[in-house]
């Protein structure tokens, strides 16, 4: 008689343990960003790049230039992708943004507002029949604050550097002649910045996407975006967020005359003062003033909490956690919860794509490469207590497959690449399991039936 095989509904990728990830110390409390061959965990003062698909690849230790008077540590880590430029985006407590090569060479640094950067998302909404606008941008979130970068801005900045990299590789003369302050050598990345606080400090936020402008005010070039914000205060909070920053008629003059007449008189005091031009450059950075926020709505349940909350791809779906062990699931469009767990205190969540189409599935040998539409949302619940990973189909659908994982694991998923195209054959959004103590890397199976 055949014995029936035990699926495990998850395929090992590799190991990454090694010397250098043990002296990293407690493993449950590393940050940790993936790509699609790598990984990058950090404790409160070291980076450390690691790779389960190169044999040949050499662990890589960053360690940033932090503030010794503040404090200042490491409190928040992403990775982003541009075609094939990757490099690691590092947030600090002090409320800096750091970007790094994959050598461990600084590209930037930016201050963005006094405070400890809680956490960096990478957001992608491409224009199809259903998006008539694309968005792609690297959100900082903060307590009480949101701040976001456009993709764009952030690619040219990296290209510029890595053409200067090259260039003074080949022995090359940089075009930028200000290297006592290499970090800062392309200038300030521009950025907008808004206040969120308005219900109370916040554990958590996102932008959603673009929404449309309020009826009463008159349309213009300016886009708005969606926040949603999960608290202490409030559960749930949801914001507009306007690129304006709603100064007067006035105001709006003086925002244009005065830059122009300070520029002036900058450059002809640097005429006269030239000696003192090194020293005004470490004059520290102050954050920009805040654009417009508009309160939408609130959900106050004391004393309920809320702690995270990861987005669908789409932005219309987001999953939050609270303090009594709950999720729920927010339409981000109608701002309204259409569905609720119970019972999964600790829990994290991220969405993933599941291939349901059954033609596909049973037909290995079909020429037919899986499309979007063959794919289901889902919803990857991760429960340590339980030791286990429940997989829902969204938005109303049955619970798919149960999953076993040890004590120490953690689901990580890549950010979302900027400028991929909709092109065949379609990349599925994955869900990564990493063990701590066992340095594994898995990959959930996106097969319902494997």
């Amino acid at each position: 008689m055949a014995r029936m095989t035990k699926r495990s509904y998850k395929s090992e990728l590799g190991c990454i343990a090694c010397d250098e990830l043990s002296e990293l110390g407690d493993n449950t409390n590393l940050l940790s960003a993936i790509d699609t061959h790598s990984l990058a965990l950090a404790n409160r003062y070291t980076i450390l790049l690691l790779s389960w698909s190169d044999p040949d690849f050499t662990p890589i230790k960053i360690r940033p230039d932090l503030s010794p008077i503040q404090p200042e540590h490491i409190s928040a880590i992403e990775c982003l992708v541009f075609d094939d430029v990757r490099v690691i985006v590092v947030g600090t407590s002090c409320g800096f943004l750091l970007f790094y090569s994959l050598r461990g060479e600084l590209i930037h640094r930016q201050m963005i507002y006094p405070g400890r950067v809680l956490k960096l998302r990478v957001r992608g909404v491409k224009k199809d029949l259903i998006q008539d606008t694309s968005s792609e941008d690297l959100c900082v979130i903060m307590t009480g604050v949101i701040a976001r970068f456009d993709g764009s801005d952030i690619q040219n900045m990296l290209q510029k550097w890595f053409e200067e990299a090259q260039s003074q590789f080949w022995g090359q003369k940089p075009k930028s002649q200000d290297l006592e302050d290499f970090g800062n050598s392309y200038g300030m990345l521009p950025h907008q910045l808004w206040n969120i606080g308005k219900y109370g400090t916040c554990a958590d936020a996102t932008l959603t996407g673009i929404m449309p402008p309020p009826l009463m005010e008159h349309q213009s070039s300016q886009r708005y975006y969606c926040a949603v914000a999960v608290g202490e205060d409030a559960v749930i909070s949801a914001y507009r967020l306007s690129e304006d920053k709603g100064r007067s008629l006035v105001g709006a003059i003086l925002s244009k005359v005065v830059p122009a007449t300070i520029s002036t008189i900058t450059s002809f005091t640097k005429l006269i003062w030239r000696s003192e031009q090194t020293s005004s450059k470490k004059l520290e950075q102050k954050p920009q003033s805040f654009a417009r926020a508009s309160p939408l709505t609130c959900l106050k349940d004391h004393p309920r909490k809320g702690e995270k909350l990861t987005l669908s791809p789409s932005g219309t779906l987001a999953a939050i956690t609270d303090s009594l062990g709950r999720i729920l699931l927010l339409d981000t469009q109608a701002l309204v919860v259409v569905r609720l767990w119970k019972g999964y205190r600790d829990a994290s969540c991220l969405f993933m794509e599941i291939l349901v189409n059954k033609d596909i599935v049973s037909t290995s040998s079909s020429n037919r490469e899986p499309m979007k539409s063959d794919y289901c949302l889902c919803l990857a619940i991760h429960a340590p207590r339980k030791g286990i990973i429940e997989i829902w189909q969204m938005r109303t659908g049955p619970r798919l497959r149960t999953i076993p994982c040890r004590k120490g694991s953690k689901m990580l998923q890549p950010s979302y690449r900027f400028g991929a195209s909709m092109s065949s054959p379609y990349v599925p959004l994955e869900v990564f399991l990493f063990n701590a103590d066992s340095g594994v890397i898995s990959v959930l199976n996106r097969n319902l039936d494997s």
